[in-house]
Order: C-alpha cells, then structure tokens, then sequence
C-alpha cells in the first residue's frame, strides 16, 4: 500500500485524526499532546485546531522526538444555508495561503467575541474582552473562552451555565460566526493540498445529507467519533464506501483523562490512515499532470 513518502502504518496499530492543542481550544500544549499520544500508543496523531496551525511546528518536531507521526491538520466551521458543518483538512502543506486564511478567520474570532462581550455588558455583566484573551491564552478564541471568563469572575457556575444563560444559539449575547461556506472550505482545504473530512456528522449523516457535499469534493467522513452511536458509525461506514471516499476517526480530544473523549479512545486503525494518504498521493499527482 502506497503511503506518502517517508511515512508507513503498521497493521494492528491506531492512530487518533482529531485532536486539539492550545493553539485553539484544547488543554494542551501541542508538545504535550504528542508525549500524551505516545503514552497512548498510538502511532499517529492529527493536530486539528480550529482555524489555526499555528501549533504545528510544535507538535512536528515534538512527533519527530517522540517517534509519533503528526498529521498537519485544521478545523473549519462552515455553513450549508443555515446548518453549520465542521470540516477537518487533514494533510495539509501549511504554506504561506492557508496561513493567511486562516488568520482571516481568526480576526473574525476575535471581533466575534468583541462584541459578545459587549452585549454582556450590556446585560450587567462587566466581564472583559482582555480576560476572555486570557483564557484563550493566544488560541483561536471562542465561545468556550468566554465562557470560562465568566466562570472565573463569577458570574457563571460552569460551562453548561454559560451557555444556557447567556452564549447558546438562542442566549441573549450569541453572536454569529463568520459564515464560510462549505464549497470554500472544502476549496481552502484543496488548495492547500489536504482532504476535506466531513467532522462528526452524526445522525446526520445521511445519504442525502452527504451526496451534495460529495459534489463540491469531499473527500471523506469522520466514521468514528464520540458523539457517534454504532447506526451512525455503520451508517457511514456504508456510505464512505458507496462513495469511494476515505474513512477517518478521532477522539476529538481537548485534554479530557477520562471517558469516551480520551486520545485514543475511538481505537481508529493505521489502515485507515493508509488509506488517506493513498488518496493524497494521487491527488497530488492528479493536479501535478492537470
């Protein structure tokens, strides 16, 4: 089985396609989820930060120390009309494009969250934009930044308060997302010579849902996931295959130490990434004689 150069999987192995550092929203710092993947024995990781790679360089000679292959990845919030869809680009070339894309989208984080904290204020709650900084410590920041902004000046009693009082769709201080579309993420994802994964559709992840999607160039689907009960992961496993595309799993982890988010949890086999990066090499191929 061909593999990128330099780069094989080993038969029985696992790997784990959707994680997150500090660089976005996880608890960890890209160094430290790489020595975290080898604790797990998983033979590959892929580095998916929403909207950022910036912790890819980290995370790559941190897999070159540890022995773990590092898959440069992303996360992007897109919209189908008015449903969001999250998309991982796995494989990607972090050229000088994506960089400046992705922080495009970055900036638009931060406006977002400029005037989330605006309209808390004006519903009495003097949290501040620079402590919701603080806690995204540099990250792509988010509504989970906020959130425990709130937390840590009192005026929420977790996460789950946050959202429901204040930071949930229907909340009083939510704020819409930068609305990309899923043709151009799936279109940033390709030019920057990655897969675009459909990331944990669950039960909607339908037939239906996923022919128009497979139209534009998708490229694969998230089978295994957390959020997935085992008809979601049949059902698109059933459906990777129909479509010929690649399947691709993660524990979507953000440095949780116990329970179904665990790195590694979802046991994702090497031969799916094998997979993926049979299709890399002749994608890349294809546009090289185009």
């Amino acid at each position: 089985m061909t593999t990128l150069p330099g780069l094989t999987t080993s038969p029985g192995r696992f790997v784990d396609l959707q994680t997150h550092s500090t660089a976005s929203d996880g608890a960890a710092a890209p160094e430290a989820l790489v020595r975290a993947a080898r604790a797990a024995d998983l033979e590959a990781i892929a580095l998916t930060d929403h909207d950022t790679i910036d912790g890819l360089d980290a995370a790559l000679a941190a897999g070159r120390a540890e022995g773990v292959r590092v898959v440069a990845g992303v996360e992007l919030s897109a919209y189908d009309g008015d449903q969001e869809i999250h998309l991982l680009g796995l494989h990607v070339e972090p050229d000088a494009p994506l960089r400046q894309m992705l922080a495009t989208l970055r900036a638009a984080r931060h406006e977002r969250a400029a005037e989330i904290v605006s309209r808390l204020n004006l519903l009495g709650v003097p949290v501040t934009l620079a402590a919701v900084l603080d806690a995204a410590a540099g990250g792509a920041i988010g509504r989970p930044h906020v959130a425990r902004a709130l937390i840590d000046g009192g005026w929420a009693r977790d996460r789950r308060d946050a959202f429901d009082r204040y930071l949930g769709v229907n909340g009083p201080a939510f704020v819409q997302k930068l609305r990309l579309s899923v043709a151009d993420a799936i279109a940033i994802v390709h030019r920057a010579g990655g897969l675009s994964v459909l990331a944990h559709p669950g039960a909607q992840g339908t037939r239906a849902f996923i022919e128009p999607l497979v139209g534009l160039g998708l490229d694969g689907v998230e089978v295994l996931h957390p959020g997935h009960s085992r008809d979601d992961r049949d059902r698109l496993g059933a459906l990777v295959d129909f479509f010929e595309l690649v399947p691709s799993g993660g524990s979507d982890w953000h440095g949780a130490t116990a329970g179904p988010r665990t790195l590694g949890r979802m046991k994702v086999p090497a031969s799916w990434l094998a997979r993926q990066d049979e299709r890399v090499v002749r994608m890349r191929a294809e546009r090289r004689s185009a």
